[in-house]
């Protein structure tokens, strides 16, 4: 697994648009936390705006997006392009939920940094995430 460099991975976890289930995004937060990671979770019904402002507020290294209503596709193209105009290109966008296989090269060329689709092993998700972080850092 991934080690955070010094001082903590910043990361902000959002539910957008309308889903309501966030069992996943909570259990995500606390592995991540328990990885020495610092974890803002915004919760449900959070706009792409919402998200990046709080990244901001926050200096995050990486916005995580939930999402099981099939919007994945819409909000990260939205929520890049608010990172955009925010000035945040630093920033990584990760997306997780119910992502069919096809949609996985999209969502990386809209930008999204890495994708992480149901069922993906928890150690993975967290490794990848402080691994994009590490990155960023220059930290091998």
């Amino acid at each position: 697994m991934a080690v955070s460099a010094p001082g903590r991975a910043r990361v902000v976890l959002a539910k957008p648009g309308l889903d309501g289930h966030d069992r996943g995004v909570k259990v995500v937060g606390m592995a991540l936390r328990d990885a020495g990671a610092e974890v803002v979770y915004l919760g449900l019904h959070v706009s792409p705006e919402q998200a990046v402002a709080a990244a901001v507020a926050e200096d995050a290294d990486v916005i995580g997006l939930s999402v099981l209503s099939g919007v994945h596709l819409a909000v990260t193209e939205a929520l890049v392009a608010e990172c955009r105009r925010a000035g945040l290109d630093d920033v990584s966008v990760v997306v997780g939920g119910t992502i069919p296989p096809q949609d996985v090269p999209k969502l990386l060329g809209i930008g999204a940094r890495a994708v992480y689709p149901v069922g993906t092993p928890l150690g993975d998700v967290v490794s990848g995430v402080l691994g994009i972080v590490d990155e960023k850092r220059g930290v091998s």
